[in-house]
Order: C-alpha cells, then sequence, then structure tokens
C-alpha cells in the first residue's frame, strides 16, 4: 500500500497561511464543508474538542453563579424593532423563516443570531420582585448569521456557542457581573486553551449592537492577525427597557434591571489550531485534546507487543487519561505522521526490545522531544502533560509578546501591522482617526489598555490622547 505523506499534502504555514489552515482542518479530520453554503459539519475529533471545551467553561459558569437554560430557535422579527440599534447591527445577518407548514406565516420568524430579544422577553414574564434578582443564565446552542465569507470555525453561516445572559437590580452589579465572567473567559483562554489573550474595552464602533459597554478578550495567531476570541457586554437598561424587564424594590418602587450579556464559540477551536498549530500540522493542548496519548506498536506482528499497548492503554485510562493505542494495520512512520498532523499531545512507542527493558519511548508533539521512560514510572505522563500545557502557554506568550510594539504616528501603525504585529497607540477617541487607521492599514482597535498609561498624543492626529489602544488586523 502507497503511504501518504501528510506533511507535504499541508500547504507551507510561512509562505501561505489561510491555505495551511483550511489544510489542516479539513485533513485532521475536524469539519467538512456542509451542502449549504458557508456551513460546516463539524466531525467526531472536532466535535470532540468542543466537548473538551464546554465541559471546562460549564463548571466555570456554575462555579461563577449561572444555571443553564434554553430558549427558542425561532424569535418573531417583530423582537428585533424593539432595540433600535440592535436590529440595526444584526439586520444584514438576519435568516428569516416566511413559511411553513405549506403556508405563509403571518408574522416572519428570524432563526436566532443571538437571544438577547427572546430572553429578555421571558425574563419579562418572570420577575416581578427584587427578590427574583439576580437572575443569571447560560445557554448552550447553535446560531446563524448569514455571512458573506466565511471559514471553518472562524465565521460560518451556523456555529455552536454559548451565551449567557444575566438581569440585576443595579448598575453596580450588572457591571460587576460583565467584568467577572470577562475574567472568567480569561482564566479559560490562558489555563485551558494555552492562549494568552489581551483583554478590556471596546471602542464604540467595534461594540456589540445594542450595549452600553463591551468588552473583549484578543488572542494573536501566529500570522500576527487578532482573533476576538470572547467578548462580555454590559447593557444598561437597553433590553429591560425594550422588553419591560421591570421589578418591584425594596422602596416598593418599580425600576428597570441592569442587563449583561457574554458569549464564546466554536471560533475557540480555530484559535487554537492558528495560535499553537506548525507545519506538520494541530499541536493541541493536552486540556483539550480529545487523545492526550497515542500509543504505537513497534513490530506489531511479534508475539505480546499489542497485548503490551492494551495494558498500557488501560493504566493510563485509570490515572484519568484520554488515551488510545493504533493498531490498525500500517507502518509505524504512517502513524507517526498522522498522529502527530492530528496534534496528539504525546506519542508512546512500544516494541519487543522495549519490553524487555522493561521501558518506552515517548515524544511529545510540542517540542518533538523524544525520551526514554520506565513501565514502572508510567504514572508520571499526568505530570508530564501538566507540563506541557504550561509550556505552551508560556511558549505562546513569548511568541506573542515579541510581535507586540508601540507606535506615536500613523506611518509606525502601517509599519507595525505591515510587519505582522500587535500595535499599541494614543489614541484621540474619534471615530475619524479610528477610521483613518482602518482606511490606511487595514487595521481595527481591537481592545483599549488605558491601565497600560495614555501617551500624550493620538498617534493619528496628534491632538491629546483619552486612551491607549491595540491596533490590529483581524479574523
Amino acid at each position: 500500500m502507497a503511504e501518504k505523506q501528510f506533511v507535504k499534502e499541508i500547504s507551507d504555514i510561512n509562505e501561505n497561511f489561510p491555505q495551511w489552515y483550511t489544510d489542516v482542518v479539513l485533513k485532521t479530520q475536524l469539519v467538512d464543508y456542509g451542502p449549504v453554503k458557508g456551513t460546516m459539519v463539524i466531525r467526531p475529533y472536532g466535535y470532540a474538542i468542543w466537548e473538551n471545551i464546554q465541559k471546562d467553561m460549564d463548571r466555570r459558569f456554575k462555579e461563577a453563579g449561572s444555571k443553564n437554560a434554553y430558549f427558542p430557535l425561532l424569535i418573531p422579527m417583530s423582537f428585533f424593532t424593539k432595540e433600535a440599534e440592535h436590529v440595526e447591527g444584526f439586520a444584514p445577518e438576519v435568516a428569516v423563516v416566511t413559511h411553513a407548514g405549506g403556508a405563509k406565516l403571518e408574522e416572519p420568524l428570524a432563526i436566532r443570531p443571538t437571544s438577547e430579544t427572546v430572553i429578555g422577553t421571558m425574563y419579562a414574564k418572570w420577575i416581578n420582585s427584587y427578590r427574583d434578582l439576580p437572575v443569571i443564565m447560560n445557554q448552550w446552542c447553535n446560531v446563524m448569521r448569514w455571512e458573506k465569507t466565511t471559514r471553518p470555525f472562524l465565521r460560518t453561516s451556523e456555529f455552536l456557542w454559548q451565551e449567557g445572559h444575566t438581569v440585576h437590580a443595579s448598575e453596580e452589579e450588572a457591571m460587576e457581573e460583565t467584568i467577572k465572567m470577562l475574567n472568567v473567559y480569561r482564566e479559560f483562554m490562558e489555563e485551558t486553551l494555552a492562549i494568552p489573550v489581551f483583554y478590556g474595552k471596546k471602542t464604540d464602533k467595534e461594540k456589540f449592537a445594542g450595549a452600553v459597554a463591551t468588552f473583549g478578550l484578543e488572542a494573536m495567531m501566529l500570522d500576527g492577525k487578532s482573533l476576538q476570541i470572547g467578548t462580555s457586554h454590559y447593557l444598561g437598561q437597553n433590553f429591560s427597557k425594550a422588553f419591560e424587564i421591570k421589578f418591584l424594590d425594596k422602596d416598593s418602587k418599580q425600576k428597570y434591571g441592569y442587563t449583561t450579556s457574554w458569549g464564546t464559540s466554536t471560533r475557540m477551536i480555530g484559535g487554537v489550531i492558528m495560535a499553537h498549530g506548525d507545519q506538520r500540522g494541530l499541536v493541541l493542548p493536552p486540556r483539550v485534546a480529545p487523545i492526550q496519548v497515542v500509543i504505537v506498536p513497534i513490530a506489531a506482528h511479534k508475539g505480546g507487543v499489542n497485548e503490551k499497548a492494551l495494558e498500557i492503554e488501560s493504566l493510563l485510562k485509570n490515572l484519568g487519561i484520554r488515551v488510545e493505542t493504533d493498531t490498525r494495520d500500517m507502518s509505524p512512520g504512517w502513524k507517526f505522521n498522522e498522529w502527530e498532523m492530528k496534534g496528539v499531545p504525546i506519542r508512546l512507542e512500544i516494541g519487543p526490545r522495549d519490553i524487555e527493558n522493561n521501558k518506552c519511548m515517548i515524544c511529545r508533539r510540542d517540542t518533538l522531544e523524544k525520551q526514554e521512560l520506565s513501565l514502572d514510572n508510567l504514572s508520571s505522563i499526568v505530570e508530564l502533560l501538566d507540563t506541557i500545557q504550561k509550556d505552551m502557554l508560556n511558549k505562546s506568550r513569548i511568541n506573542r509578546d515579541k510581535k507586540v510594539v508601540e507606535a506615536s504616528s500613523l506611518d509606525e501603525i502601517l509599519e507595525g501591522v505591515n510587519n505582522q504585529n500587535f500595535v499599541k497607540a494614543g489614541w484621540c477617541g474619534c471615530r475619524e482617526c479610528e477610521d483613518k487607521v482602518k482606511e490606511v492599514a487595514s487595521a481595527t482597535a481591537r481592545v483599549m489598555c488605558d491601565d497600560e498609561g495614555v501617551p500624550e498624543t493620538c498617534a493619528i492626529c496628534g491632538k491629546k490622547a483619552t486612551h491607549k489602544v491595540i491596533f490590529a488586523r483581524a479574523y
């Protein structure tokens, strides 16, 4: 049987990063294209990553006080007209159902692009008194946004996500919730995805439609572009007034609640691919990898080799490790290539000589370093997985920080993004200057980082700066 050279089937990561990304997501069987343009089929290996993400995030949400619920996919179009800025922001992306059951509907129904409107309607029914507050709910679901340009995980017409929606008695409580969930996201990105993020407030141009303030998390990909990997929104009373979310307060007065929403999606998987991958394919952090250890028998035709491999598999499973033994009738070299491409954190090789010497060979995917390991010390693999997780975060942070530069002029902003960097610069706060950066450098304001200190002047117009902003090209 002619054996494929997997790496040769993947485009050069340095010469054509977008094609490298597409090759990797298809050849590692994370996704395939759906029959409707702009949709994707998430295959078992890709969905297993999402399940690991879900499990970890769901635990964190519940520890933060959230409860899961589920709301309808179909939303009356009249709901969207109640919050003017919201409907204007989402109108170009909304898919609408006009016929059902063989007849035209009396009112068109939107396929949810996000759920503030339907959830706000239900909260108005459920909330009557200050005793009912706060309400903190999350739902795991799919949403649809009719995108013109799509790419698997990064931007598709239908995708999976979670969306949290909360109501509070005061502005202070709602803002506290907004920042708390921003930090929950930040800790998850760093601890589980091994991706360091910049986080902060978005400009008014970049904020969520209908929000008072949006806070974002921005991750640097290997090509120097930014990926918005999560957002947390303070909605003030915009939606509570639009949907009559009121409560009787302790002073016996009717008041409108203060609401928030926060969300992340399968876009995070795209972030993992583009933040950690290499020429060989995926490099998966152990905490999200579907398979943390793959065992490859060497000279499997010889007696006792497969049996020993399966014995090791059983032991590792008992240690809580996600492990699989590859007993397929293919050469070890072919298997090495495939599992490296699929990003499995550790490969364990076991052959007749290894068994005689009571040892095995292990290879780390992140560094490709190989070392011998005694079969009496297999439990140390648990610690090694933790080490890999931490090392991947540190490597990603070092690589990112080397590509962050300061700029004091529009020319320097352009030079910075042309060199695939994030650029920190002073900004006066005016929309014209923000638009000028987009026009000249094809870059946008990602988040404000005023806590680092605000430069004296705006890099674009030279007037007094009011913010320090990260400018970058983005997905």
